[in-house]
């Protein structure tokens, strides 16, 4: 597997590598993916935009099972695959991140300029006025409107949602937007069913589009969304490389493809290519990742 690893670090060695990141990336941040070894889709059906607009039951479930979900998403940290992004960025080898994932994590790690193509989840958006506020200043609010409120969580998804039985969300209120006083409010997020806004995807593809490789992280590129990024490389012949847990959709497409944790495999390729980090007590022998 050396030789695997040995053209990984030749390619992002090589600078002006624009990464796609994917769920995957975050579950060492204790946060599961849909499909990979923590695999969330199994038991998790991702509420959809119709029936968050159209449904108050619906939607009372969802905000009620988020507050809880975003206690354990406001905690969660940068991993080491994070951290290793971003000093590939600093190092002037990473030209652009483009990630699928709404925990902001790349730029709590230090990263700049990440087109988060799915939105945060730490902003709250009225689907009336268009007025933007904090996820923390709604949880004050949702406190404040439920007090007591309680339940055990047994696992947080990737969209910050959590499982709760109905009896759990029994009574929960929700609560309208704090300007125009009657607007519905939802996470400025995109959910399954609903578009990504167009001028996004444009930057995106621009983006990709004058990069000299493409580096996929934890995304099993099942969704069009994402996957999409990695057909407009192929066919500009644009290598892509896939550092991931398990096969994906992409490998057909890929020049290389590293199967293996993303923080170990990150921080050996950014340490062979930008330079050992400062921090110390790395696994990681000889620039090489065990698992590789």
């Amino acid at each position: 597997m050396r030789q695997i690893f040995d053209a990984l670090t030749r390619l992002v060695g090589a600078g002006d590598v624009v990464v796609l990141s994917g769920a995957g990336l975050s579950t060492e941040s204790g946060i599961p993916d849909y499909r990979g070894p923590s695999g969330a889709a199994r038991r998790h059906t991702p509420m959809t935009y119709q029936a968050f607009t159209r449904d108050p039951d619906a939607r009372r479930r969802y905000w009620a099972r988020s507050h809880l979900g975003w206690r354990l998403i406001a905690r969660a940290a940068p991993n080491a695959g994070h951290r290793a992004v971003a000093r590939l960025q600093h190092a002037g080898l990473v030209s652009g991140i483009i990630t699928q994932n709404v925990d902001g994590l790349h730029t709590a790690a230090g990263s700049t300029g990440v087109i988060e193509l799915h939105g945060r989840l730490d902003e709250v958006v009225c689907l009336d006025c268009g007025n933007l506020t904090s996820r923390e200043e709604l949880d004050r609010r949702l406190r404040e409107a439920n007090p007591g409120f309680a339940a055990r969580v047994a696992q947080v998804n990737p969209d910050g949602d959590v499982d709760l039985p109905d009896e759990g969300v029994a009574g929960f209120r929700t609560v309208d937007c704090g300007i125009c006083g009657t607007g519905m409010l939802k996470p400025d997020v995109v959910f399954f069913g609903e578009t990504v806004p167009a001028p996004r995807v444009a930057d995106c593809f621009a983006l990709v589009e004058a990069a000299r490789a493409v580096l996929v992280l934890g995304s099993s590129l099942t969704v069009m969304s994402g996957r999409r990024f990695v057909i407009r490389a192929a066919k500009l012949g644009i290598p892509v490389a896939i550092v991931n847990q398990g096969p994906t959709r992409g490998d057909g497409h890929a020049t290389v493809a590293v199967d293996g944790p993303l923080g170990e495999v990150l921080s050996a390729v950014a340490d062979r290519v930008a330079g050992p980090a400062a921090a110390v007590g790395s696994d990681v022998v000889a620039g090489e990742p065990a698992a590789v």
